[in-house]
């Protein structure tokens, strides 16, 4: 298993911009797929995006256009943009890894089908 460290969570406004870092332990970063999820208080984990090895992302609705993820892989990290940052965005973004490839962008979108995560990082945003 690879072993994620977030950070880059805080308080922010609304309409203001964070940028989240989560680093990967191991030599096999490339090949992994890395996912951004959320939980906000009383509500399940959920997808927030994910990238594959090749860079191909997807995106939860609510986030499209507003949400950015993207990885260096020479830094063995990803990273997830957020702009335009609503209240309802508040929530703890957990990083995850899995070194499953699967054919369909939707089975990322389920927190079951990754293996590590980081211990994850808080994100407020006031109104």
């Amino acid at each position: 298993q690879v072993q994620l460290v977030e950070s880059g969570g805080g308080l922010v406004q609304a309409g203001g911009s964070l940028r989240l870092s989560c680093a990967a332990s191991g030599r096999t970063f490339s090949s992994y797929v890395m996912g951004w999820f959320r939980q906000a208080p009383g509500k399940e984990r959920g997808f927030v995006a994910a990238i594959r090895s090749n860079d191909n992302t997807y995106y939860a609705d609510s986030v499209k256009g507003r949400f950015t993820i993207s990885r260096d892989n020479a830094k063995n990290t990803v990273y997830l943009q957020m702009n335009s940052l609503k209240p309802e965005d508040t929530a703890v973004y957990y990083c995850a890894a899995t070194s499953t490839t699967y054919y369909s962008d939707r089975y990322y979108q389920d927190p079951a089908h990754f293996r590590s995560w980081g211990q994850g990082t808080q994100v407020t945003v006031s109104s």
